[in-house]
């Protein structure tokens, strides 16, 4: 925003001392008061407003407060701001970006901790990023608003805003993997040497669990290569992130969404196509279970992905 003054800040209670149900913009309303706007509560008028902006040469930057309240605003979403670039062969941009938190594990209950992404992974005409732990957020959200120039979802887990980033160190080697335009691919491994034992490929909240078992596993001495994608995204091309993976090692993919067409489904019908006859066993597939999400907090957990859950995958698939 200081150095870029079509950059405006959407959504509701984003006014200090408030700054966003998450504090997440906190200090920005009284930096830039004329480019912080707070709207009524119409998540749908939120996204209308951005689309307009952003079609007129702004780069909005919409806030719905959380992730599930995306499904009031998905026709603005689906049939404007994907549309008007295709409809009119890209004469027309929408640079618009939609910040929104997801997942569990702080027991707002059924409607406030659901993963809803992958309701938007099939919509031609929008890229939709998640962080984990091992990207920098704010460099993937000044990407997003300053060189995406197309809607973009920017989908941050509620549960990973109090962490540390992981870095390289403590027995972990981290690689960022870029690749012409896009974006990054984060690539940790617990081990120095040879080839891993296993492959965990997940992205967003479900990196915080993938880490906590990688740690644990240092001493079991299993070398885990982790995958951290940061765009959802594919065609039916394969990935370009697929060349960080061996074929001959067992792979787990994990989020924190339900299991029933999902990414998880999407990754590994690419992988069985493009390693065909060439895999360990079969891809397996980790999720949140497929039903509401308890507030309760010892309920809440035996619902949503789990360290446990990796851990005991893991094992199964180096004992078969």
């Amino acid at each position: 925003m200081e150095e870029n003054s079509s950059v405006y800040l959407i959504g509701e209670d984003m006014l200090d001392p408030y700054g966003g149900a998450f504090k997440v913009a906190r200090g920005l309303s009284s930096k830039f008061p004329e480019r912080v706007i707070t709207t009524p509560i119409s998540e749908s008028a939120i996204i209308g407003l951005g689309t307009g902006m952003a079609m007129r040469g702004m780069l909005p930057v919409v806030e719905i407060m959380f992730g599930d309240f995306l499904t009031l605003c998905t026709d603005q979403i689906v049939n404007s701001a994907t549309k008007f670039p295709l409809m009119y062969k890209d004469r027309v941009t929408v640079p618009l970006v939609i910040r929104t938190p997801m997942g569990g594990g702080r027991g707002y209950g059924p409607t406030h901790s659901q993963s809803l992404e992958k309701m938007f992974l099939g919509v031609p005409g929008l890229r939709v990023i998640s962080p984990s732990l091992a990207h920098d957020p704010g460099q993937l959200l000044r990407r997003a608003i300053i060189s995406c120039g197309k809607p973009t979802l920017f989908v941050e887990y509620k549960s990973l805003y109090p962490k540390q980033l992981i870095t390289s160190g403590d027995g972990f080697s981290l690689r960022i993997a870029e690749h012409e335009n896009d974006f990054p691919a984060a690539v940790l491994e617990n081990y120095s040497e040879s080839d891993p034992d296993i492959i965990i490929v997940a992205y967003g909240g479900a990196s915080e669990q993938v880490l906590d078992v990688m740690r644990t596993l240092i001493e079991e001495e299993i070398k885990v290569r982790a995958i951290f994608p940061s765009e959802l995204t594919v065609g039916s091309n394969e990935p370009w992130w697929f060349s960080e993976i061996s074929s001959n090692v067992p792979i787990i993919l994990a989020e924190h969404g339900t299991m029933s067409f999902n990414w998880g489904s999407e990754i590994a019908s690419l992988i069985h196509r493009f390693f065909f006859n060439k895999l360990a066993m079969p891809v397996t597939r980790l999720s949140s279970s497929d039903d509401v999400i308890p507030a309760a907090s010892e309920k809440e957990k035996a619902n949503l992905l789990s360290a446990n859950q990796i851990m005991k995958s893991i094992f199964h698939c180096l004992e078969s």
